[in-house]
């Protein structure tokens, strides 16, 4: 992970908040060395079935192929 100093932070304060984002947290470096993150507080959730996707590059076919393997190896 990239650690960023304070005059990078400054600079670029809005693109590294929306890597924060996406990455979950981004890191800087003070003048005197200390380290601190900077991560996104998520909204409480209003429904149960309301989950935090990630992303994968699998397709629509590997899923049904491990699913069909599974089922093989399971049964």
């Amino acid at each position: 992970m990239m650690i960023y100093t304070s005059a990078e932070i400054q600079k670029k304060f809005p693109e590294l908040l929306q890597k924060a984002l996406r990455e979950g947290q981004i890191r800087f470096m003070t003048k005197d060395g200390q380290v601190f993150t900077i991560s996104p507080v998520m909204p409480i959730k209003d429904s149960p079935f309301e989950v935090r996707s990630i992303k994968l590059n699998i397709t629509r076919s590997d899923i049904l192929e491990a699913i069909r393997e599974s089922r093989t190896r399971y049964s």
